[in-house]
């Protein structure tokens, strides 16, 4: 429950989950919000657009126990979403990931176990079911981290670990939605990987809808999931032209980056398999057995080897329509439309 006495700690504040979930809170009555990053420009400006003094704000790094012990020291509840996200660039410095996403991630955990924090969410992404590249291997680990240490406590104890994990967020910090939007604005070429590729595609919304779930029902260990729909990137392209008046638009098709993959994976077969569908969302519950080396490997699962894992492939398909309305639920795509068509009137 979030109220007047509630002392949120977001890692990773000022980046666009952190700055979306920060209003709402604000706007339930939230007694307190720690923001901790390393950002101090975005803090400033978040400071003075905010001007509200129940948000602190601590410089640090995650990857240092003493910044997340200050930032952490009395608080009730933590949204860690502080991580290194692009891919590029976890794939040409994944030690980079390793400390932010995986040491700073236990960091962050073991902090909360020790400050005794009621409740700690961990951002978790699909690129971490099957990971082929740095980032999904970190943010795997940071799950991993997470359920070790929900094990370890147990259910009776005072802090509750949680995860959610989800897709692309449209037009956050990476997306490509504000890139082909500038591409086709500054009259540039579309730069597509592979037209064929399919990606979740998901509000920020309903990320930080998925969230405020897991903060309010999670069970101890629990990893929760937000079914969405995908398509095309070719599809998405098409539905950002045509929105833009711009059918003609070049595109042009640069081949593969590193480490990419032609369909996100959100749950495998095997975590479904163990999983209680909750109608939007999907729970996957801690498998809580010890480390009892004879039971561990000969009592194995009933699960149905026709389950297939849940991806962007096979998850509902929008097509050109479908993203077009969806695009147009997004305020940053209906401010740069307005842009758009004031310059172009």
């Amino acid at each position: 429950m979030i109220d007047g006495n509630s002392r949120i700690l977001i890692t990773g504040g000022t980046g666009s989950f952190g700055k979306t979930i920060l209003t709402q809170l604000l706007e339930n009555g939230v007694g307190e919000v720690r923001v901790l990053s390393r950002d101090e420009e975005k803090q400033d400006a978040m400071r003075a657009d905010l001007r509200d003094p129940r948000v602190r704000y601590y410089i640090g790094d995650i990857r240092d126990r003493g910044s997340v012990d200050r930032a952490m020291h009395g608080a009730t509840a933590v949204f860690h979403a502080a991580a290194l996200k692009q891919v590029p660039s976890c794939e040409f410095f994944p030690l980079e990931a390793v400390r932010t996403n995986i040491l700073g991630s236990e960091n962050v955990i073991r902090s909360a176990i020790e400050s005794r924090v009621g409740s700690l969410v961990c951002l978790s992404t699909d690129k971490a079911v099957h990971p082929i590249n740095a980032m999904g291997v970190s943010k795997a680990m940071m799950e991993k981290l997470a359920n070790a240490a929900a094990r370890e406590i147990g259910t009776d104890a005072h802090t509750k670990i949680s995860c959610v994990r989800y897709g692309n967020v449209m037009c956050s910090r990476g997306s490509v939605i504000p890139l082909f939007m500038k591409q086709i604005m500054n009259g540039r070429p579309i730069t597509v990987t592979e037209p064929a590729m399919t990606r979740f595609l998901m509000p920020l919304r309903d990320s930080v809808a998925l969230v405020r779930f897991a903060f309010t029902h999670a069970r101890q260990g629990d990893l929760f999931i937000k079914k969405a729909a995908a398509s095309t990137i070719g599809d998405l392209v098409t539905a950002l032209k045509e929105l833009f008046d711009a059918p003609d638009h070049q595109v042009d098709v640069i081949g593969w980056r590193h480490a990419e993959k032609l369909y996100e994976t959100l749950a495998s077969a095997q975590e479904l398999g163990t999983s209680e569908d909750l109608g939007e969302y999907w729970r996957i519950q801690l498998d809580a057995r010890d480390l009892n080396y004879p039971a561990y490997f000969s009592e194995g699962d009933d699960l149905d080897s026709e389950r297939e894992d849940y991806h962007s492939h096979n998850t509902e398909q929008l097509d050109v329509e479908g993203v077009k309305q969806l695009l147009l639920s997004l305020p940053e795509v209906r401010a740069q439309l307005a842009l758009w068509k004031g310059e172009t009137a």
